[in-house]
């Protein structure tokens, strides 16, 4: 069975009373998200209708093909010297007509249809990147928030241990009140912070399999169960974490490489390409000699012996498109300079784009040394909490520089959570502007 429906079913089970853990790896984020995205669907429809339109050129070649019946009725009829007797008569008709107009243009709008397929075909692909793109950072961005809640949790069993052993040296007279109320403020502190982590998880978790388009109801359980610190059998849990490692950006050889083939780099030239097409369409429609071939048959009273058919071919060629100034004239003229312009636009989206990868790359270096000064510091933390620690226990340091000690070692894993998924994302955010896969970029 596909993973696709598998999802589905399971996903559908979660909403049944005895419920089943939700368990979402990235990728089967990504699927679920572009098969109930409704924009890709609305791309999906424009699409076919573009492909339709590609796979049908003939008919701009198709002739025009009318027909018409008809009847009529007469009856008596004057005379100058009074009334002349007449029998009453009931005339049937019909005919048939077919027209076509050929011109030198035709081929250029065919091309234009099929270039039209190929803009639309990159479109709905630019677009379903954008939205794994998304769905990526956003599910990144809740392993950073699972990985935090983890070390809230962490630190809320550090204090509840230390309110433990303060409350047994109180009772056997060994540290003041003070130091008990200081180290109970410091667990409530711990348990609250726990908590409203929780519950921003868990709305964000929400909105998240809400973009994916799993069953509201689901989402809902969800939300409730990681707000309420639910067992992880009723929560949904997210397979993988991030693996951040060096990337070194030669943001020149990478311009080099893979800015042409950005979508919309490709989709700039298709639309110069456009414009030289239909440039040339009215040209030639305006100022080439066109064909009309036609040709009627009629028919009175459905009369064999009484049929007629008849055809023509016209030639027509035009002669004030030729002459400067006139209305025909200027829009073959409006024409190139329409082209003209759009290649100035793509000169003007590709010196921003190689900008904008430059200085990715450029913060992408930077963001490294970020992580190593984060790395630093929780090393420093961490040791800094254990001497804490064991000076407390000896009784040379006071509680509150423990809870110090403590709140610096949870800001220290934080701010290394924070600089890891800021560098995932510039990685994330300088492979979609080379329009490559992250994982390739990362290799």
């Amino acid at each position: 069975m596909r993973r696709g429906w598998f999802l589905t079913i399971f996903c559908y089970m979660t909403v049944l009373p005895a419920a089943f853990p939700l368990s979402l790896s990235l990728d089967d984020a990504i699927e679920q998200g572009v098969e109930n995205s409704l924009e890709l669907k609305k791309n999906r429809i424009d699409l076919s209708m573009a492909q339709y339109a590609s796979n049908r050129l003939w008919s701009e070649v198709f002739p025009s093909i009318s027909g018409a019946v008809g009847t009529s009725y007469s009856s008596g009829l004057f005379s100058g010297d009074g009334f002349e007797a007449s029998k009453d008569r009931l005339t049937n008709s019909a005919s048939l007509g077919l027209s076509v107009t050929l011109n030198a243009g035709i081929p250029y709008a065919m091309k234009n249809i099929k270039l039209a397929y190929q803009t639309r075909l990159l479109s709905y692909e630019d677009a379903r990147n954008q939205l794994e793109l998304q769905i990526t950072k956003n599910f990144y961005y809740l392993i950073a928030d699972r990985d935090n809640l983890a070390s809230l949790d962490y630190t809320l069993q550090l204090a509840q241990r230390q309110y433990e052993r303060d409350q047994v040296a109180f009772n056997n007279g060994l540290v003041g009140e003070l130091s008990l109320m200081q180290s109970r403020l410091g667990l409530e502190n711990a348990r609250y912070n726990l908590s409203a982590a929780r519950s921003a998880y868990a709305n964000r978790m929400a909105d998240f399999l809400s973009q994916l388009g799993i069953a509201q109801g689901a989402a809902q359980g969800a939300a409730q169960g990681a707000a309420q610190g639910a067992a992880q059998d009723t929560d949904t849990s997210l397979e993988g974490k991030i693996e951040i490692i060096k990337v070194e950006a030669d943001a020149e050889q990478l311009i080099r490489e893979y800015l042409p083939r950005r979508p919309d780099m490709v989709s700039r030239r298709q639309e110069i390409e456009r414009l030289e097409n239909a440039g040339k369409q009215t040209a030639f429609s305006a100022r080439a000699p066109s064909l009309r071939l036609a040709a009627e048959w009629n028919s009175r009273s459905f009369d064999p012996f009484a049929d007629t058919l008849s055809g023509s071919a016209t030639l027509n060629i035009p002669i004030d498109p030729w002459i400067p100034g006139t209305t025909r004239s200027q829009s073959v003229r409006a024409a190139k300079n329409a082209v003209e312009k759009a290649r100035l636009d793509l000169q003007s989206v590709e010196d921003a784009a190689a900008a904008q990868i430059r200085s990715l790359a450029a913060s992408l270096r930077n963001s490294w040394d970020s992580i190593e000064i984060a790395r630093l510091s929780l090393g420093v933390a961490e040791r800094g909490y254990e001497l804490t620690e064991q000076g407390f226990r000896n009784g040379a340091v006071e509680s509150l520089k423990l809870e110090d000690a403590r709140n610096n070692l949870v800001s220290a894993r934080q701010r290394l959570l924070q600089s890891e998924l800021s560098y995932f994302n510039m990685i994330l955010d300088i492979s979609a502007a080379l329009n490559i896969n992250w994982k390739d970029l990362m290799k």
